[in-house]
């Protein structure tokens, strides 16, 4: 049975990523890629579909872990009466190579230790075929996939798993070092540990350190862009959702998704995440995967694409894995992909137009494409969709999704007025209020005193908490008030906020889920800006209590068992972390910045 989600962390380089448990076992690497065929699978079925543990033996062990200052290198220490040591973990940000190194270090008396090594190529179906390297160390071939693992412990084969045991004593260390190459190549040497870690921990505490996280909550935020910066493809400079998939929102539930994937909802908020912290060329780079992703004919703009903007995302089930604590299908690929969803053109235009008032320009081309985006937004606007959520059932007039049709043209318009670019103005601003016209007509029930989270339902959806920081409405509309104080009564689940409420959702799935982390934290963004300081303050400290004992979020939270649910970790919640934090700890409001940058108060770099 794998870990709770909560005990794992996470190590990565940039283009993959590991999670390893709080017990020494890595049970999920897909190599080389975040979207590869995992070799390690074991967290969504058992030890058989693929692990690498080095672990103490004695049962008394005492377990505690950290990362090593502000990196991605994770240092687990095992305490015993007879002996201490600790693990450290990590993947040398890439030269050329795709490493993942273990050394353990003893540190006190002896230990006790074991290693266990099942590759299982293929998300845990394919077993390699396994042979001795000269140094001692083996190597496993199947099919265009080859690993390797150097070490000077004694390995043997039990079954179809390497093994070994040995003892660590004080002042010794021991490396693993196992490395992924195309089989057809020649295998290419290990590299020194000791060197490798030092560059390792060099590159992440230099990049931590350009964080401008202020004197509130800085641990939070810099570990949270650390977890962002680990999500990030470097080749592309996409930043995909989660490094897993299928990890369930309810517990055997089939609310089971693939999120190693880059989708344009999340456009917006990641750039105000990234800038916040002061990483301009990382977000340089998202708003140059971002224009490469889309780019093409308007008609087949996309949701979501993969990581060096493929479209082809095609979902298929893995029935050999039995799922995270029984929880099926898993799923690879998403066939959201195919999905019509509004809000995502808003989020296209929102998002370069804060990138123009930030100083990240875009070219002449761009703009063009923008406006051919517009065109066909124009012919679809009054289409049903699928909404935010991506509801596997009947479109509808969902709200937040017209929401940001009207933020497409605003922002057109804005873009325009304050940049000298070409374009219908007058056509646009007509555009622009007959969609707010037809927003507040439809999608605001006055029996309720709320917007809704379709035309003509009753129903509320936590996107609408998004409606202020757009711009839509000013926050002191009593519309904004209501609707704020109608999700408190109807989403709220021991103070966190659901997504909507699954029951009245028509998607054909079972309807249990946990409370979404990202949206409580927009409610904290609400409070602020509409003056309820300490209740944003309560709730912020409240969420920032969720996150695992090394400082990471997943999607979803469970208030009845106290678990952490849905992929992990979830680049959603950590950029919702750390704009909340902005918010409240700036008097500048950065909550409004999206509504801000459509109207007259750019970020500024000096921040």
């Amino acid at each position: 049975m794998p870990s709770r989600i909560e005990d794992y962390a996470i190590i990565g380089d940039c283009e993959s990523a590991a999670l390893v448990s709080r017990g020494g076992s890595i049970d999920w690497l897909c190599w080389p890629r975040f979207d590869s065929d995992a070799c390690f699978a074991a967290l969504l079925g058992s030890p058989a579909n693929g692990r690498f543990i080095v672990a103490p033996t004695p049962a008394d062990v005492r377990i505690t872990r950290r990362y090593r200052g502000n990196t991605l290198i994770l240092e687990t220490h095992f305490e015993s009466e007879g002996g201490a040591a600790t693990l450290i973990d990590f993947m040398p940000v890439k030269d050329h190579r795709t490493d993942l190194i273990r050394l353990l270090v003893g540190e006190r008396g002896s230990l006790p230790m074991r290693i266990e090594l099942v590759i299982r190529f293929d998300y845990g179906t394919i077993v390699p075929w396994v042979t001795r390297l000269d140094d001692g160390g083996i190597r496993a071939v199947a099919g265009p996939d080859m690993l390797m693992l150097h070490t000077p412990i004694g390995l043997r084969g039990e079954g179809l798993k390497t093994v070994g045991q040995f003892t660590i004593t004080a002042g010794h260390s021991v490396p693993f070092v196992l490395t992924y190459a195309p089989s057809h190549l020649p295998p290419p040497p290990p590299p020194d540990p000791l060197t490798v870690l030092a560059a390792t921990e060099t590159f992440w505490t230099e990049w931590a350190a350009r964080c401008q996280a202020g004197d509130l909550w800085p641990e939070a935020i810099v570990r949270s862009m650390l977890t962002l910066k680990a999500l990030t493809y470097a080749p592309s400079g996409g930043i995909i959702a989660a490094p897993t998939t299928s990890l369930p929102e309810a517990r055997g539930g089939t609310r089971n998704w693939d999120y190693r994937f880059c989708w344009l909802r999340d456009a917006t908020l990641t750039l105000l995440a990234l800038m916040n912290g002061g990483y301009y060329e990382e977000a340089h780079a998202w708003r140059e995967w971002l224009l490469r992703a889309v780019a093409g004919s308007p008609h087949q703009m996309q949701i979501m694409y993969g990581i060096a903007g493929e479209r082809r995302l095609t979902e298929w089930e893995v029935p050999s894995l039995a799922g995270y604590e029984e929880a099926k299908p898993v799923r690879i690929g998403n066939a959201a992909h195919q999905q019509l969803q509004l809000d995502v053109y808003g989020e296209l235009m929102d998002a370069l137009h804060v990138a123009r008032r930030s100083g990240i320009s875009v070219s002449a081309s761009g703009w063009e494409l923008q406006r051919a985006f517009l065109d066909h937004l124009e012919k679809i606007w009054r289409e049903p969709d699928e909404g935010i959520w991506e509801v596997r059932g009947p479109r509808c007039h969902f709200t937040y999704s017209k929401v940001m049709s009207w933020v497409a043209f605003d922002r057109a318009i804005k873009s325009a007025e304050q940049f000298g670019l070409r374009g219908p103005v007058g056509h646009w601003a007509k555009l622009r209020d007959d969609i707010h016209a037809d927003v507040c007509h439809h999608g605001f029930d006055p029996e309720l005193g709320s917007f809704v989270q379709c035309y003509g339902a009753k129903q509320l959806d936590a996107s609408l908490l998004l409606l202020p920081g757009t711009g839509f409405l000013p926050p002191q509309d009593g519309r904004i008030h209501g609707t704020v104080e109608a999700i408190e009564r109807s989403l709220l689940v021991d103070g966190l906020v659901r997504r909507y409420d699954p029951a009245k959702t028509d998607d054909g799935l079972p309807h249990a889920e946990g409370v979404f982390l990202a949206c409580s934290f927009w409610l904290v963004d609400d409070y602020v800006m509409l003056g309820r300081v300490e209740d944003a303050h309560r709730l912020f400290e409240r969420l920032i209590s969720l996150r695992n004992d090394v400082g990471l979020l997943s999607e979803e939270y469970d208030p009845n068992t106290g678990r952490l649910l849905g992929n992990f970790p979830q680049a959603f919640s950590h950029i919702a972390l750390v704009n909340s934090a902005f918010n409240l700890s700036r008097t500048s409001k950065p909550t409004e910045q999206r509504a801000q940058h459509g109207a007259h108060d750019p970020v500024s770099h000096g921040r």
